[in-house]
């Protein structure tokens, strides 16, 4: 059981870091998911029997499900409360993965990869409406930077161990294993999540709005985010800085780097591997730095500018295999600053509305992403 606290006093940080780490761990499962393809590329189009584009479109369908989904989850977790759509999330991703591990076709495994996207999409915009509740302000660009530093672990156990997993296991298994993983999250997300510390007897760091106002509507919101000028800026920024990052390492970076570069399945992974771990760093790392410096802008210009010179060294220039390793590095980090934007898209709209905004700017990352893959 967990202590019941004072209302004068703001929640002790472990008891805030425990919230918010039971959704980081979907949204670790989440990564997990939409990077394990890249790994298991041989296996499931010969399974399936399929070429490189269907291949492309069924990664794809877990990104097109998860950018669908922002804008309802924004609205829900605004709602409904992080809670219950953590909870029912959960539910819903392990059906999605248990559905794709004994996909017996295709289609099967479309609805499967279909629902763990739309379910483990909640996870994101569900952090970012946790910290508003149990962390200071002036925390929410670093916490929100650990989170894609959750994430991007996630990412990382996609690459050589679950490589090594995948040749001794088969596909399936390892994946039903992380289906009984989301089952055990879905109990620990009802007993112990709470919306905010209030339930627990302390006091929110939420936004108090003056009671002689009516509440902010979920429409009322979604129409002022959507109508804000700076908040499509940053959907573009996000969705075009990060996407081929995802892309990259998601599914066609192990493919591209064996089949150009002749590198092996593990080595190759391993370099997308590191692309994920430093992107991992650049998340909590730019994000504090943008916080010390009281700044957005500059910081996440000046990471993006970074990113692009390296992408076009790394595309443009006949480098040796051993560079791939810093520049693919510098790529990962410098994309990093993507939880800049969402820290500053939070800023420059309404304060009761961050489920709202942070489901807009987060659909481009995804819905670019998904274009892309197939493509």
């Amino acid at each position: 059981m967990i202590k019941k606290g004072s209302m004068t006093d703001h929640p002790p940080l472990m008891m805030a870091w425990l919230m918010w780490g039971l959704v980081a761990l979907l949204y670790f499962i989440g990564f997990f998911q939409r990077m394990a393809p890249a790994v298991m590329v041989d296996e499931l189009m010969r399974d399936f029997a399929i070429g490189g584009a269907l291949m492309g479109n069924l990664s794809a369908t877990y990104f097109y499900s998860y950018a669908a989904m922002q804008i309802p989850t924004g609205l829900l977790v605004d709602s409904v409360g992080p809670r219950k759509v953590n909870t029912i999330a959960c539910m819903i991703t392990t059906l999605g993965i248990v559905i794709f591990a004994f996909s017996p076709n295709l289609w099967v495994a479309y609805l499967g990869r279909f629902l763990i996207g739309a379910s483990v999409a909640v996870a994101f915009v569900t952090m970012m409406k946790l910290a508003a509740h149990w962390f200071s302000a002036r925390r929410f660009a670093s916490v929100t930077g650990i989170a894609l530093l959750v994430g991007c672990i996630g990412g990382v156990m996609a690459g050589v161990p679950l490589s090594e997993g995948v040749s001794l296991f088969g596909w399936r298994t390892v994946m039903a294993f992380t289906g009984v993983l989301a089952l055990i999250l879905t109990a620990a997300s009802w007993l112990i999540i709470r919306d905010d510390p209030e339930e627990y007897g302390f006091k929110s760091h939420a936004y108090k709005r003056d009671e002689n106002r009516n509440r902010l509507s979920s429409k009322r919101a979604l129409k002022l985010a959507v109508t804000n000028r700076q908040t499509w800026f940053l959907f573009f920024a996000g969705g075009l800085s990060t996407a081929p990052v995802l892309v990259f390492a998601g599914l066609w970076g192990v493919p591209y780097l064996t089949q150009i570069h002749g590198l092996d399945r593990s080595s190759a992974a391993l370099l997308t591997s590191t692309m994920q771990i430093t992107f991992a760093i650049g998340g909590p790392l730019l994000g504090a730095i943008s916080d010390r410096m009281g700044k957005r802008k500059a910081p996440y210009l000046t990471a993006t500018i970074l990113t692009t010179l390296c992408w076009a060294l790394f595309l443009f220039i006949d480098l040796p295999v051993i560079l791939f390793y810093p520049v693919l590095g510098l790529i990962g980090l410098f994309s990093g600053a993507l939880i800049i934007g969402f820290a500053w898209s939070r800023e420059v709209n309404h304060p009761e509305a961050p489920g709202a905004v942070g489901g807009v700017v987060n659909m481009s990352v995804l819905g670019f992403a998904a274009i892309l893959q197939p493509l």
